[in-house]
């Protein structure tokens, strides 16, 4: 199944990259430093960096509720503990004689 998303995917991207072959000057601003690049490979590589940027920002913005879970998996195995125990109080009291 994921060949079958991947291997279209895959082959625009060689497409892509065969096809804009022109070179480019790519040039970070404030370091003055510059290279010269195939177009396909300044703009993958933009569009890689983003992407990571991305998923930077949304592995950020779940800590809180990963931490939450977490929080909240350890109150319910104290409380399963907790009726475990009251349980066991409630098995060692003696047994009161059925009414009647």
């Amino acid at each position: 199944m994921r060949l079958i998303i991947a291997a279209p995917f895959l082959l625009l991207l060689v497409l892509f990259a065969l096809s804009n072959t022109q070179t480019v000057q790519v040039g970070l601003w404030p370091t003055g430093w510059s290279a010269t690049l195939p177009l396909s490979i300044a703009i993958l590589t933009a569009m890689a960096i983003a992407f990571l940027m991305g998923a930077l920002i949304l592995w950020v913005s779940t800590l809180a509720a990963i931490h939450r879970a977490r929080r909240a998996e350890h109150n319910a195995r104290q409380l399963e503990t907790q009726v475990q125990g009251l349980k066991a109080l409630l098995d060692q009291r003696p047994k009161l004689p059925p009414p009647g």
